[in-house]
């Protein structure tokens, strides 16, 4: 099972993984582990990722890239609105309202939806994953920023299964900074301890945002987020920009902004010339060769002119920083640490600011680009059942309060609560009891609209049905679960009707005072009133009720409850069955890729062939091929270079792979002969010298050395009859190999050498190797002669008896009378008799 964390970033992505016990950051096929968020769109397939951002300038219509603002919005969102004039590419209104991307694929003008895009992206990013871990990749944790809507959250969700993947978790940026930062933590404070408070500081290309965490051995808590969607380290390439268009303007009379071609090279060389600005303070130029018209441009910029420039956008970097403070309700003296991650964060005036408000040093231990994939990976390999995982526990935060409305009897028709508030607890669920004698929808929406990113402060609608009075009449209870999930998006999960038994009384005694549910947090212990009492209780993560009002003085009850189906209606929300279309497309495009890729690669093999074998013609093939053949090869080389550039520009897969058959033909040949030219005296030596080894082992065996008297002579026979045979033959291929020219098919190749080299092998080896018989029980021989004055002394006796008897023959002589003795008995080959008079069989 395959564990993954992806980043998906505004302008690139990160890839982490965890293998060989620690996460690692995998790199593409250019090896790099950056890969750009472009998808660029063409007649025959797509390019996804660093080909896709070769595109950018020469396909710039077609080539989408800052995608990721759009997801969950609308068309006529001001949002989309502002950014439209930026963007190459077209953007068109859906059927749904939303905002689709208008590109030409295929030969066609097609529109794609946010989530097709970024499930293209996805799936490129599936593959490179695939790629390192050489497995199947399915389940996956995805970051996205802390500020996400509900809209937003669900429509990255719908992208994530239009690439096949399953995502366990979407993770705000920030939560995964912070488990990267705390799980690998062996100091942290034990649960009875002050936490240890720290902040994370993080600017990317698009947006800024900063959450304050709690950790605790074991655990994080997120106290609070705060965020500026509409900061990052593209308004300050933005500033430079819109600098040297003015300056070349009035300069070189060239108005870049009626050029997209030239206005994307302005805004990559200024993302450069940031970068530099930010290692170094002094003068720096700007060089750009055929900009417009055929006239290069040049200029210079330092870093105090860069910073006086974006003093507007500087001057922003304290607000989330300061509401998040605020929020937390902590101190600058209750910071333990301020830690910065993101691209931004690298320009130093940023760092001067953030470091001024704390009135500490920042703090750069995390790779600031790489942290939150790597956060991801460890949510995944937490949350997989595959890996062993340090236990780590992760409360995030609700960064937008949220309220649900229903339908009242009372005199204004509506009655609502806050059920989720600012900076509340997540994942989080609570039960909501109603009294209720028909169905009834539930609105949700966000409280506060002034603070929300977004356009819509609506969530969605939940309809409740099949809710019916109970028999006597009276308003049945209905438990309304909602909550929201890992995603950290909101719904409406479940409902039930607690229908009361015939001939019990009222199910629960009603008070309109408030009620102390739970042990949790005061702003957690409310009440609604509506008819008689909505009662408000809650749960944590793990989903246990709790109704400690309900044992006091009250009679049991019986009584049954009835789930209830629920009918949700959130906006922006893409109907199944159109996902479902998107997912098979996405399939479909996917083996049209695959088809272009197969096609490329056979076409490239021919080209790559007719190079390969021309320049080795006149170079290392050419003493193994006569000239009229060099000729007529060269001839047919030329003319299928022309052809590829004519009429082969575009033929199908089946063609090229015949153009390169009839050139191998003519070409395999000369690069056999040359192969087995070089090849061939090796396995001649390498024969030789297992020849040798044999012929020495037969003529020590001719000497009685005693390593092989225990060998037949029909054995040592064989060997020497196959000894022999293969010398034979080997003198002989040699012989007429030598008279062969070059230019000719040899008369022996280097499979048939090494053939016999195992049939020599296969004879030969068993016998030389075989060991030398052993006995376990050796028998007892008494010495007549000598038994008188060779007897053993108790201790010889002992030791004797201990060495040799039951047991096999040490490997060491054994010495009686102080002489070495060797007895033959029975054509057997036996060591001295030992003390113990038991002979030893060798």
């Amino acid at each position: 099972m395959s564990v993954v964390g992806i980043d998906v970033g505004f302008q690139n992505c990160y890839i982490a993984v965890a293998r060989s016990g620690g996460i690692e950051t995998v790199a593409n096929e250019y090896s790099d582990r950056c890969t750009p968020a472009c998808v660029s769109l063409a007649s025959k397939n797509r390019m996804i990722g660093n080909a896709a951002k070769s595109q950018v300038i020469t396909n710039f219509k077609n080539t989408v890239h800052g995608f990721k603002k759009f997801h969950g919005r609308a068309f006529d969102d001001p949002l989309v609105q502002v950014e439209k004039p930026k963007l190459p590419y077209s953007l068109h209104k859906l059927t749904n309202g939303n905002a689709g991307i208008k590109v030409r694929y295929l030969d066609e003008d097609k529109v794609f939806t946010v989530e097709q895009i970024t499930g293209m992206l996805l799936t490129k990013l599936k593959e490179t994953s695939e790629s390192a871990l050489k497995k199947p990749v399915v389940d996956c944790v995805i970051s996205v920023p802390s500020f996400f809507t509900d809209a937003e959250r669900r429509s990255m969700l719908d992208a994530t299964q239009i690439a096949g993947l399953n995502c366990l978790r979407l993770i705000n940026d920030t939560t995964a900074v912070a488990l990267a930062y705390g799980i690998y933590k062996q100091d942290l404070p034990t649960p009875e301890e002050r936490p240890r408070n720290v902040v994370f500081v993080d600017m990317g290309h698009s947006s800024f945002q900063v959450s304050i965490t709690a950790f605790h051995k074991g655990k994080l808590k997120v106290l609070a987020t705060a965020f500026d969607p509409y900061l990052g380290g593209r308004n300050f390439d933005e500033a430079l920009v819109d600098y040297f268009c003015e300056e070349f303007k009035g300069k070189y009379k060239l108005n870049v902004r009626d050029n997209p071609r030239a206005l994307l090279r302005l805004y990559q060389e200024c993302e450069k010339l940031k970068k530099l600005m930010s290692a170094n303070s002094s003068d720096l130029p700007l060089n750009i060769e055929c900009f417009m018209n055929d006239i290069d441009v040049s200029s210079r910029m330092n870093r105090g002119q860069f910073e006086d420039m974006c003093a507007q956008y500087l001057m922003r970097v304290e607000l989330p920083v300061k509401a998040a403070l605020e929020q937390s309700k902590l101190s600058r003296d209750d910071i333990y640490a301020v830690e910065i991650v993101g691209g931004a964060t690298r320009i130093p005036a940023v760092k001067e600011r953030i470091t001024k408000f704390f009135c500490k040093d920042i703090s750069t231990t995390l790779n600031a680009d790489e942290a939150v994939a790597r956060g991801c990976a460890l949510q995944c390999a937490i949350l997989s059942p595959a890996f062993k995982v340090r236990e780590f526990s992760i409360t995030d935060v609700v960064p937008f309060p949220i309220t649900l409305r229903w339908k009242s009897p009372t005199d204004d028709g509506l009655g609502e609560c806050e059920v989720f508030s600012k900076n509340h607890a997540a994942p989080f669920s609570k039960v909501i009891t109603f009294h209720k004698k028909e169905p009834f929808d539930l609105e949700a929406f966000y409280s506060t609209p002034q603070d929300l990113p977004y356009p819509d402060q609506s969530i969605g609608r939940f309809s409740v049905q099949n809710v019916v009075p109970q028999p006597d009449g009276d308003s049945s209870k209905v438990k309304v679960k909602v909550r929201v999930n890992v995603h950290g998006i909101f719904s409406v999960s479940s409902a039930s009707l607690i229908e009361k038994q015939k001939g019990e009384g009222e199910d629960m005694q009603i008070d309109s005072e408030p009620m102390v549910q739970n042990e949790s947090r005061a702003e957690d212990q409310v009440t609604f009133t509506f008819i008689k009492v909505i009662q408000v209780t809650q749960e944590g993560a793990s989903g246990d009720k709790q109704d400690p009002a309900a044992g006091e003085s009250k009679p049991k009850v019986k009584v049954k409850s009835i789930d209830l189906p629920i009918v949700a209606n959130n906006i922006r929300q893409l109907d199944s069955d159109v996902l479902n279309n998107f997912v098979e497309y996405e399939r479909q495009m996917i083996i049209q890729d695959k088809q272009v890729k197969e096609l490329n690669d056979a076409k490239n093999a021919v080209e790559e062939y007719v190079y390969d074998l021309r320049d080795k013609l006149c170079g290392m093939y050419e003493k193994f091929i006569t000239e009229e053949d060099s000729n007529r090869l060269t001839l047919m080389l030329e003319n299928t270079e022309n052809w590829l550039y004519e009429d082969g520009e575009d033929q199908p897969k089946q063609v090229y792979e015949e153009k390169l058959d009839a050139l191998k033909r003519l070409g395999q040949p000369i690069q056999d002969r040359h192969r087995e030219h070089e090849d061939r005296p090796r396995a001649f030596e390498e024969l030789g010298k297992k020849l040798q080894l044999y012929i020495k082992f037969v003529d020590s065996y001719k000497q009685k050395d005693e390593r092989y008297l225990h060998l037949s002579a029909e054995e040592i026979s064989t060997v020497e009859k196959c000894v022999s045979e293969s010398m034979a033959w080997m003198n002989s291929k040699m012989n007429a190999q030598s008279k062969l020219a070059l230019t000719q098919d040899p008369i022996v190749k280097v499979a048939e050498i090494i053939g016999k080299i195992q049939e020599l092998e296969d004879v030969c080896k068993p016998v030389i190797n075989r060991p030398k018989p052993t006995v376990d029980d050796t028998p007892e021989v008494n010495d007549q002669s000598s038994g008188a004055h060779n007897g053993p002394t108790t201790k010889q006796g002992a030791e004797g008896k201990g060495r040799c008897k039951g047991r096999p023959a040490d490997k060491t002589w054994h010495e009686r009378d102080g002489v070495l003795a060797l007895i033959r008995a029975n054509g057997k080959c036996y060591k001295s008799i030992c003390s113990c008079k038991t002979l030893i069989i060798q």
